[in-house]
């Protein structure tokens, strides 16, 4: 499995931990940058993570930004995009279970490294249900 890894200046730092992560448990990594603490814009960063899922260069993604909302925000006005936003296991686990999320985006400033990776772990493990839930993931994309 590939996975693009992306975040801002916010974190940077759990980023570059969690891309090794990753590849000492076996995927290959794209990184999307941000390359330093130097502060800079997430968008810069998001819709090139969120074009190389679309277009299946790589499988799923995980971005961080200090809230994760402007990441998030960022992400989803793709169409391809289904990005969800997780500070525990409950919810990375959900965000995959109920809505099929397709990038996790971690609010670095507000949980521990720690809990990155617990949230990335689960996710990953994490099956879509199907069933109820497909029919709202449609929805998300679908002209109302």
């Amino acid at each position: 499995m590939k996975i693009g890894v992306c975040s801002d200046h916010a974190g940077f730092d759990y980023k570059e931990g969690i891309i090794r992560y990753l590849r000492r448990n076996g995927y290959e990594i794209i990184d999307f940058g941000t390359h330093s603490t130097e502060s800079m814009d997430y968008p810069d960063v998001g819709h090139p993570l969120a074009r190389a899922i679309e277009s299946h260069e790589v499988d799923l993604g995980v971005a961080l930004c200090g809230t994760g909302n402007g990441m998030c925000m960022t992400l989803n006005h793709h169409m391809g995009i289904r990005a969800g936003l997780a500070w525990n296991t409950d919810i990375a686990r959900l965000v995959k279970e109920h809505n099929n999320a397709n990038i996790l985006v971690l609010p670095a400033r507000f949980i521990s490294y720690r809990m990155t990776i617990a949230c990335i772990r689960t996710w990953i493990a994490s099956e879509f249900k199907g069933g109820r839930h497909q029919r709202r993931v449609e929805k998300i994309t679908s002209d109302l």
